[in-house]
């Protein structure tokens, strides 16, 4: 893509006549943008501008111009930048209309409360009054379909379309084009569902996809996608080494995105003093680029922080705001549990019963262990006696048949505690036993050590975690290590973390010391698997 961009860069440089030299100046815009080059995105934009330009691609410079802003903060102006081009678009190119309101639905998701008149709902509304396919479906309309039908009719109609586009996206015969295009939005529709191994398969292949076609604006965004997957399955240490290459990608591509993998792995890793910082620095960060799911995201976070600290009424606090915004989305679903957990905690039995009912609605839409399992872990906390401990056994059930071994620790711990306050102290101590065991082989410090107080309590001495060497690696010590251990040259890390060769020998150096090792081949020995390894920052 970079490529074609300095080819299409060079045609406009060398075309004297107005006409060719603004369309051309449109397509190397275009190219420009998916490099990555999103300064010279905006020059050859306004060299295209400068017209003369027809009608319709006037309508495609108002989309490349809501593209850019998007890629460049993914605030506040893209959303209605992109509605706009969609409404000029459909007399003259329905098909392009409608995949510009997939854009601005995406855009808008990404602006949340700063979106202004480009909202959700606007998006949504505009999308469903804009003609249907001429043909059959596309993935892009399936897609389209159930996101409008989410947001203005809710998740339970939604649900089957919802699950249809993502199974399309996750097993279907889509085009590359498509899937680079559409894929983040699948990921989103999957999650909406609940479908843990249709999100898995599409941000996989689109990860794969992004890396082939070298669209730097987008890689970072997946590089994170996956790293979240990691985190949420428990393997801190892929995930750091993730989050390091996509912060490398966006430095050099000056693209602009909150740090949504970073801020969640370093509050479910519990320190606080690295945690709070952070969730700072991106509601910061976010306000000031006009992106509310940043500023959504970290209040959730914050609120799993505190809990895991047992503070929870400052926990209820971030979760109430996280879960009160976007109701439609994942992420005010996935703040629903916090809620529950801090506000019975701290004697707010009503809104801990409202938000339960809220829960029910969402994981109602799953068919899967997923959604169920953390709702019966919430419902557990709101009953009493064999109810309770049914619901306990089955949120344990549940989420043990899913990848997702930070709920299921939680789940345990949570059982765990409600025996030994039903003074059932041999049987707590099994629940919390496990609880320990997971959180301290993930890496979550805050909740292990909360299962160790809880422990003690029931009369067993339990030694804190000590920091092994391996834990000090730093993010980017541990990207090239694990790129290392898989056998890609100096050269080909380099490339591949925008780095030189000599600075990835230097980085190696110090993974040998740290690790008491001195070559590549050892790697696979001193970083058997993502558990061992939790690299810190």
């Amino acid at each position: 893509m970079a490529s074609a961009a300095a080819f299409l860069q060079r045609a406009v440089e060398l075309t004297a006549e107005p006409g060719p030299r603004a369309g051309r100046a449109l397509a190397a815009a275009q190219a420009s943008l998916l490099a990555g080059a999103l300064d010279a995105a905006a020059g050859l934009l306004a060299t295209a501008a400068a017209g003369p330009l027809d009608e319709l691609q006037q309508a495609r410079a108002g989309l490349l111009r809501g593209q850019i802003a998007f890629a460049s903060s993914m605030g506040g102006d893209a959303p209605a930048l992109l509605v706009k081009a969609a409404q000029q678009l459909e007399p003259l190119d329905a098909a392009l209309a409608r995949q510009t309101y997939l854009d601005a639905w995406n855009a808008a998701m990404y602006a949340g409360q700063f979106a202004g008149a480009g909202s959700l709902h606007e998006a949504a509304r505009a999308a469903r009054s804009a003609p249907p396919p001429a043909s059959a479906p596309q993935p892009s309309d399936l897609l389209l379909d159930g996101l409008a039908v989410l947001v203005i009719e809710g998740r339970v109609p939604a649900a089957p379309l919802l699950r249809r586009a993502a199974r399309v996206f996750a097993e279907g015969e889509i085009t590359v084009e498509e899937g680079l295009r559409w894929g983040w939005l699948a990921t989103v529709v999957a999650v909406t569902v609940w479908e843990e191994e249709y999100w898995r398969a599409i941000v996989a292949r689109l990860l794969q996809s992004v890396r082939e076609a070298g669209l730097l604006v987008d890689l970072p965004i997946w590089v994170q996608s996956v790293a979240i997957t990691e985190i949420l399955r428990g393997d801190f240490a892929a995930a750091a080494s993730l989050i390091a290459e996509a912060e490398a990608i966006a430095a050099a591509t000056g693209s602009g995105f909150a740090r949504y993998a970073a801020v969640f792995l370093a509050g479910l890793r519990g320190a606080e003093a690295e945690a709070w910082p952070l969730i700072e620095a991106v509601i910061t960060d976010s306000r000031a680029a006009g992106q509310g799911l940043g500023v959504q995201w970290s209040q959730w976070v914050a609120a799993i922080l505190y809990n895991s600290l047992g503070r929870y009424e400052q926990a209820l606090a971030e979760a109430h705001q996280a879960a009160g915004q976007a109701p439609e989305l994942n992420i005010s679903g996935w703040a629903l549990p916090e809620l529950i957990e801090a506000a019975s905690r701290s004697g707010q039995s009503g809104l801990a019963a409202d938000a339960l009912g809220r829960l029910a609605e969402t994981a109602g839409t799953a068919q899967t262990d997923w959604g169920p399992g953390i709702y019966a872990r919430c419902r557990a906390l709101l009953s009493d006696g064999q109810d309770a401990e049914g619901f306990y056994r089955e949120a344990v059930g549940r989420l043990s048949r899913t990848g997702f071994r930070p709920e299921l620790a939680r789940a345990h711990l949570l059982y765990g505690e409600w025996l030994r306050r039903e003074g059932r102290r041999a049987d707590a101590r099994a629940q919390l036993r496990t609880a320990h065991e997971m959180f301290d082989a993930i890496g979550m410090l805050a909740f292990a050590e909360r299962a160790r107080r809880e422990l003690q309590a029931t009369g067993e001495h339990v030694r804190r975690r000590t920091v092994d060497t391996r834990d000090q690696l730093t993010p980017q010590e541990a990207q090239i290590a694990r790129l290392a251990r898989s056998g890609l040259s100096n050269p080909q890390i380099a490339a591949q973390l925008f780095l030189s060769p000599r600075t990835v020998q230097y980085h190696l150096a110090k993974v040998f010391t740290k690790l008491e090792i001195s070559s590549r081949r050892e790697l696979e020995r001193a970083l058997p698997d993502g558990a061992s390894a939790a690299p810190s920052g």
